[in-house]
C-alpha cells in the first residue's frame, strides 16, 4: 500500500484540485493522509468529504512525521496541499521507484503556470537536479517517496530544522540505500509564492538554502514563513 501524506494550512481553494487528481489515478492502493496545521477555513471538512485520515500538523517536518506515524503503507509519499498531480502519476512513478530499488526519490517538477520565464527555471532546475543527484542528493518535500521502513529507521524529519529539512532527511535515508530523482512523471507545483513574494526573492532563498546544504551548513539564517507560520518561531517554542 502506497500512503498518501498531504500537509495542509488554510488550503480550501486547492486541496480539492490534489484530491481530485489522486481519484482520476489508476493506481488505487492508496490511503490518503491530511496533516492539517490548524486551518481556519474548511480545510478539514473538504479532507473529510473525500474520505481521507485526518491529524494535527504543525509546521512541514512536523505535519509529515505525524502523518507518518498513522501510516499503513510500505511507500510514503509526501504532498504540499497546494500541489497536483497529472493521471499516471502514481502508478509511473512507483514503478520507476521500486525497478530502480531506491530508498527514497523525488519527482521532477513543474510549474503549473504558462509563464515563459517559469517554464524555463523549471528545465534549468530539471536539468540540475538530475546532474548532482549523484554526488549531492537533495530534494523538495513538496513531493517525496520514501520507504516507510527506511523513515521509521532514521526517525523520519528532523523538527528543529529551520528550513531543509527535506534534504537533510534524504542525506540520512541514503546510508540505507539510494536516491534518484523520477523522471516518469512529473509533480505540479504552484506558483503563488513565487507570485507573491516575487521570482529574485525567491528562487534566491532556495539558492541561498541549496548552497548551505551542498556545504552542509544548515541554513538557519533564513527567515521564511511557510503554510502561515514561521518555522524559527514554532521551533524556539519546541526547544524550550
Amino acid at each position: 500500500m502506497l500512503s498518501i501524506i498531504i500537509i495542509t494550512k488554510n488550503e480550501e481553494r486547492r486541496l480539492p484540485r490534489l484530491l481530485k487528481s489522486v481519484r482520476k489515478q489508476n493506481f488505487k492502493d492508496y490511503e490518503i493522509i491530511v496533516s492539517d496545521a490548524k486551518s481556519t477555513d474548511n480545510t478539514r471538512k473538504i479532507a473529510r468529504k473525500f474520505g481521507c485520515k485526518i491529524v494535527d500538523g504543525g509546521i512541514p517536518s512536523v505535519g509529515r512525521n505525524n502523518g507518518a506515524k498513522v501510516a499503513r503503507g510500505d511507500i510514503l509519499l509526501f504532498l504540499d496541499g497546494d500541489s497536483n498531480i497529472q493521471k499516471g502519476f502514481l502508478e509511473q512513478n512507483l514503478e520507476e521507484f521500486k525497478k530502480r530499488e531506491l530508498v527514497i526519490a523525488v519527482p521532477i517538477s513543474k510549474p503549473i503556470s504558462n509563464n515563459a520565464i517559469d517554464l524555463s527555471l523549471s528545465w534549468i532546475y530539471k536539468i540540475f537536479m538530475l546532474f548532482i543527484q549523484y554526488f549531492s542528493p537533495h530534494g523538495g518535500g513538496m513531493a517525496m517517496f520514501c520507504k516507510s521502513i527506511i523513515f521509521k529507521k532514521t526517525k523520519g524529519f528532523n523538527e528543529l530544522r529551520v528550513s531543509g529539512e527535506d534534504h537533510d532527511l534524504i542525506k540520512r535515508c541514503v546510508k540505507y540505500g539510494k536516491f534518484r530523482v523520477l523522471e516518469s512523471k512529473p509533480i505540479l507545483i504552484d506558483m503563488r509564492r513565487f507570485n507573491k513574494d516575487g521570482r529574485v526573492k525567491t528562487i534566491s532563498k532556495y539558492i541561498m538554502m541549496g548552497i548551505s546544504e551542498l556545504f552542509g551548513v544548515p541554513p538557519t539564517l533564513i527567515n521564511y514563513t511557510m503554510q502561515g507560520v514561521n518555522p524559527k518561531e514554532e521551533i524556539k517554542k519546541r526547544q524550550k
